[in-house]
């Protein structure tokens, strides 16, 4: 049960804040301080403040957290994408398939090629961590050899990953707006369009002159094209919406037949590859299970409740009562690191937000699930940023600096409720 509401459950998110990016300003390093130290310490602090509770039923409802289906899910997408990454790469795929891309597209086009890639990805199978998981290693191949930042090219990945994890039909975070709102996937799509796709177009035209100063690779090296089959096979069975668990399992098993038969590597090399690629994701899975167990104890003390009542305190007008659910589902997916999660949490609310200021359920759906793809965009301990650090071998706030989607994709939303458009469900809605 759900404590009194209180400003106090947040604080571990703010211990957190000041821990880790605290100390990371004032030593001028932000490789300084692990990331799951911090998450460590703000856990023991949660743990630590909860009331009501032993000791002993603290750490099970933390634990409770950690054990949610959605981050074990995640934990398994973590642990088969590092896997397929680290193998993939020993076997020769990542080196074959950047060569390839390279003799395909002229090196101007390489970053919008990418961007539409990931976009078209993730729109096929309703998922930024896989498309992330999927395209990461391929781009920072390619930025060694276009010759741009690893931490910029990963930006364009994630900046389209979250396009189809907004707009895709079996996206996770599609299901919960639309459950919760009340309409139809496809009404929530034609909506959600209006403002997705302006913002990929004006990111697309971004990086078409980002790619213009690109010089070309003077010599491609020999294409393996054989060694190419496990990355064709995973991005087409993504575009066709297959599951990302068996699009990455798939991967592993295509990359083990044919590391084998070419002789990449022997049956040893790629048992120690695959056990080096599920380590490498270890600092990650850690983090996920901490944060996750911390934001549990922040809900359970009463945080999300205490931000619903503060956000809806004051509202006046349609124009208000959307900047609300925009509001509400920001700031607990903050809390939550999670967006699905987020827009479960405050659903409800928002359901009733715009029963009352006679807001479309339409676009109400599409607020939550565009409000919280910005703000989970932009969050340095997401999964996404996590992921996307762990495979391009960079920090998290190295690949923010990049990342410019999520802030047009907010600027877009911002404009779509103060202009009221898409008009056709910007109009008050009378209702029964």
């Amino acid at each position: 049960m759900t404590k009194k509401i209180n400003f106090w459950a947040l604080t571990p998110l703010i211990f957190f804040v000041l821990v880790y990016f605290g100390l990371s300003v004032i030593l001028k390093d932000f490789y300084a301080v692990p990331v799951s130290v911090a998450f460590l310490l703000s856990c023991v602090y949660a743990i630590s403040i909860t009331r009501g509770l032993t000791l002993e039923q603290r750490l099970t409802r933390f634990s409770r957290g950690s054990g949610n289906k959605n981050v074990m899910l995640m934990i398994w997408i973590f642990i088969l994408a590092g896997a397929f990454a680290t193998s993939a790469k020993m076997m020769g795929a990542v080196d074959a398939t950047v060569n390839l891309t390279l003799s395909l597209l002229p090196a101007s086009f390489v970053i919008p090629g990418l961007f539409l890639a990931a976009c078209f990805i993730s729109l096929s199978i309703g998922t930024s961590v896989g498309t992330i998981a999927a395209l990461t290693p391929v781009a920072v191949g390619l930025a060694e050899q276009i010759g741009v930042e690893p931490a910029m090219i990963t930006a364009v990945v994630v900046g389209g990953a979250f396009f189809g994890d907004n707009l895709s039909f079996i996206s996770d975070t599609t299901v919960v707006a639309t459950q919760t709102q009340g309409c139809k996937m496809s009404d929530k799509f034609k909506a959600n369009a209006f403002i997705v796709f302006p913002a990929a177009l004006i990111m697309l035209v971004i990086y078409f002159f980002v790619g213009a100063d690109i010089k070309p690779v003077e010599q491609v090296a020999n294409i393996e094209y054989i060694k190419v089959l496990p990355y064709f096979v995973v991005l087409v069975s993504a575009l066709f919406g297959v599951s990302v668990m068996i699009v990455l399992s798939v991967g592993v098993l295509l990359t083990a037949i044919v590391g084998l038969l070419t002789g990449s590597f022997n049956g040893i090399q790629l048992l120690d590859s695959l056990g080096d690629g599920i380590l490498g994701m270890s600092e990650l899975i850690i983090v996920s299970l901490l944060a996750a167990g911390m934001l549990e104890l922040i809900r359970y003390n009463g945080g999300i409740d205490y931000i619903t009542q503060k956000v809806t305190a004051k509202i006046s007008g349609q124009r208000g009562g959307e900047f609300c659910i925009g509001s509400l589902v920001v700031l607990t997916n903050i809390c939550t690191a999670n967006n699905t999660i987020a827009i479960l949490t405050v659903g409800t609310v928002s359901a009733q937000i715009a029963r009352k200021y006679n807001i479309d359920p339409r676009k109400a759906a599409s607020i939550l699930d565009t409000f919280s793809c910005f703000a989970q965009g932009l969050l340095p301990y997401g999964a996404q940023l996590l992921q996307a650090s762990q495979l391009s071998n960079t920090q998290p706030v190295d690949i923010i600096m990049y990342l410019y989607y999520p802030l047009i994709l907010l600027i877009v939303a911002v404009l779509s409720i103060v202009l009221k458009f898409p008009k056709f469900v910007s109009r008050p809605v009378v209702n029964a």
